[in-house]
C-alpha cells in the first residue's frame, strides 16, 4: 500500500502555517542550495515523503509557494524537534529569488502535505534518486534504518536492514549531498551522464545490478524525473520488486483545492481516474500509475 491516505478535511487540519526565518541557507551543488528554518510545529509532524509550500514573506511576485520535500530535520540538544531543512534547484523565478535570500530572511511555510513513504519492514530498501530527486530520500534512510524518528505520533523505524541509495545526475557539479548519505546509507552508488564520477551511464543500470545481485526482501522507492521514475518502475515491475515513487508534478496551492497537480492513477476496477498529487500523493505505487 501506499504511505498514510488522509481526507481533504483531514489534510487541512494537519497542516501548520508558520511564519518564520532562514536559519542557514547555501549553496551545495551546482544551481542547488539547502535551506534550514526554525519550525518547530512542522518538525515535530513531518514524516519521510512529505512536503511544505514555502514563499518568501513580503512578496507577492510570485504569488504562489513552491513545493519542497522534507529532507532532514533537526534536533535540539534535547532531542526535541525543531527545525527542517529542504533542498532545491534554481530553475524558475520562485527559486531564483529563493536563492538570493539570506539567513535572517522571512519566509511563509506550510505543511507537512501529502502523504509519506511507506514503513513496511524490508531487507534491502533501494532509493533511486535523480536530479533533485534526492531531497526526501535522507529522511527515509534515517527512519528505516533507526536513526531517527519521525511524526506525530511516532511513526514506525528501523525497519529496513539495509538501504542503498541509486543516485544519479547530469555530471558530479550537480551531485547533492551526497556526504550526507554516506553517513546515513548502508551504501551510495552514483551514476552520472558524462562518467564525471561512478558509474558512466543510466541509474536504473545501478538498480539493475543490485537486483541482479538478490531480490529476496527488496522494496524501492523513488523520485526525479518522470522519464527516470517510469523506468525505474518498470525495472522493478520486471524482477517483481515492489516501489514507490514520488511524483513531482507542478503543485499551486499544495492543499487539494485547485486540482492542478493531478496524475492518472489505476482504480480497482482497472480503469483510471485523477488523483492530486498533494493530497492521494505524492507517493504512490508505481504500478498504479498511468505513465
Amino acid at each position: 500500500m501506499s504511505g498514510t491516505d488522509h481526507s481533504d478535511s483531514e489534510c487541512l487540519n494537519r497542516f501548520e502555517f508558520v511564519s518564520t526565518r532562514i536559519e542557514q541557507h547555501r549553496c551545495i551543488a551546482e544551481s542547488t542550495w539547502r535551506m534550514t528554518c526554525v519550525a518547530p510545529e512542522l518538525a515535530k509532524r513531518a514524516v519521510p515523503g512529505q512536503f511544505f509550500m514555502v514563499r518568501i514573506a513580503g512578496q507577492n511576485d510570485p504569488l504562489i509557494g513552491r513545493a519542497l520535500a522534507l529532507y532532514e530535520m533537526h534536533r535540539d540538544s534535547n532531542g526535541t524537534p525543531m527545525a527542517i531543512s529542504v533542498v532545491y534547484t534554481v530553475k524558475g523565478k520562485f527559486t531564483q529569488a529563493l536563492s538570493r535570500c539570506v539567513a535572517g530572511d522571512a519566509v511563509e511555510i506550510w505543511g507537512p502535505l501529502g502523504n509519506g513513504f511507506s514503513t513496511h519492514p524490508t531487507e534491502h530498501l533501494i532509493l533511486v534518486a535523480g536530479g533533485v530527486g534526492q531531497t526526501p530520500m535522507l529522511s527515509l534512510a534515517s527512519a528505516a534504518l533507526g536513526k531517527s524518528q519521525y511524526g506525530s505520533p511516532v511513526q514506525p523505524n528501523g525497519y529496513a536492514k539495509r538501504v542503498t541509495l541509486c543516485y544519479g545526475a547530469r555530471s558530479q557539479a550537480y551531485l547533492a549531498g551526497v556526504e550526507d548519505f554516506e553517513k546515513v546509507c548502508s551504501q551510495v552508488l552514483i551514476a552520472t551522464d558524462d562518467g564525471s564520477r561512478g558509474h558512466h551511464g543510466l541509474v536504473t543500470d545501478l538498480v539493475k545490478d543490485l537486483l541482479n545481485q538478490s531480490t529476496a526482501g527488496c522494496r524501492i522507492a523513488c523520485c526525479g524525473p518522470e522519464p527516470m521514475m517510469e523506468a525505474v518502475s518498470q525495472v522493478a515491475q520486471s524482477y517483481g520488486v515492489p516501489c514507490q515513487v514520488s511524483l513531482e508534478t507542478p503543485m499551486a496551492c499544495g492543499i487539494g483545492i485547485c486540482f492542478t497537480c493531478v496524475a492518472k492513477i489505476k482504480q480497482s476496477d482497472g480503469e483510471w481516474d485523477y488523483q492530486r498529487t498533494c493530497i492521494e500523493g505524492p507517493v504512490f505505487e508505481s504500478e498504479a500509475i498511468v505513465w
